[in-house]
């Protein structure tokens, strides 16, 4: 038997459907598929090793699988832009790497910005830091002033990228003392420690906990925290070596803006856990770091603050080019 449907009919089915009221696409447990974390730099530096310690602890408080993806270039912009246009669903993540994650939009047109985040929470903190081989005739600050003023652009420093603290360092060495070292940016710390040990740079940016475990290969000279390091303390800050320098990176965790305040609160809340966890503690001080917690609003207000100091010090020194 055929069934005729007439364009009366139809058009009252119509009607109907949108008498109905609007029903929001279900959402399903979270996570629902494993979870990507991005790192902006190559494997095997401090950024690279704190996510994927940091991925453990947050696999465990979810309750899903957590992966960390390396896409290293342009001082970590690729990655961050890349999060910045992924769907906010909180399966796109990204570990970020302070200064850069400020720097980057202010020295240049950048794929993305700070507000094109949901920030979840700072991580860890790790002093800025110049290391050099073992046998190196430069055994202290005054030893690279010195190298430096007597070979002008020709004392070889190598860091992770333009915008990211061991470039800034670098910058603000170079400001206060007076000198010009010649620059040379590498995809990532493990590049840039191995360039160190083979001697085709004469000076690395490593931070404290990307040098101290490399041991006897390299002797950190000096360090950027306001204060010498539990981790190396043997090593002079800046300031001691009579220089008006402080730097360090901080590593935390974003999603894209625009996170569904549920899946925003449960990343929030297995963050928080984890910094509970004593054995994550233990794990990141095993690797020379401090532990730096600070939940997205308190996170915030430090970047603000940060992003202020970084745009004076573009405005009178601009580093691009540097």
């Amino acid at each position: 038997m055929t069934t005729t449907i007439t364009r009366r009919r139809l058009m009252a089915a119509g009607a109907a459907c949108l008498a109905m009221p609007a029903v929001t696409r279900a959402q399903g447990p979270y996570p629902s598929r494993p979870i990507e974390l991005y790192v902006g730099f190559a494997p095997g530096g401090g950024t690279d090793i704190t996510a994927r310690t940091f991925a453990k602890y947050l696999e465990a408080a979810l309750g899903g699988a957590v992966l960390v993806v390396n896409k290293p270039g342009a001082s970590g912009e690729i990655a961050l832009s890349q999060v910045a246009r992924a769907e906010p669903d909180g399966h796109t993540l990204a570990v970020t790497n302070m200064p850069g994650f400020i720097t980057i939009p202010i020295e240049r047109k950048a794929q993305f910005k700070l507000d094109d985040f949901h920030l979840i929470a700072n991580l860890v903190s790790d002093p800025s830091a110049f290391s050099v081989a073992p046998d190196s005739p430069i055994r202290t600050v005054g030893d690279l002033v010195t190298a430096a003023r007597s070979r002008p652009d020709q004392v070889t420093y190598g860091s992770t990228g333009v915008g990211t603290d061991d470039h800034l360092a670098l910058v603000l060495f170079e400001e206060a003392a007076g000198v010009k070292l010649n620059h040379i940016g590498f995809r990532g710390a493990g590049p840039l420690a191995t360039a160190l040990v083979g001697k085709h740079i004469d000076v690395a940016g490593l931070n404290v906990g990307e040098a101290v475990p490399q041991g006897g290969n390299l002797r950190i000279i000096v360090q950027g925290g306001t204060t010498r390091s539990r981790f190396a303390p043997d090593v002079p800050t800046f300031r001691e070596a009579g220089l008006a320098i402080e730097m360090g990176s901080e590593r935390g965790l974003v999603a894209p803006r625009g996170l569904d305040p549920a899946v925003a609160r449960r990343l929030g809340e297995a963050t928080a856990k984890v910094f509970k966890d004593r054995e994550f503690v233990e794990r990141i001080e095993q690797q020379f770091t401090e532990v730096a917690y600070r939940p997205g609003a308190a996170w915030r207000d430090s970047l603000a603050a940060a992003d202020a100091r970084f745009r004076a010090l573009w405005r009178n020194r601009p580093w691009s080019s540097s």
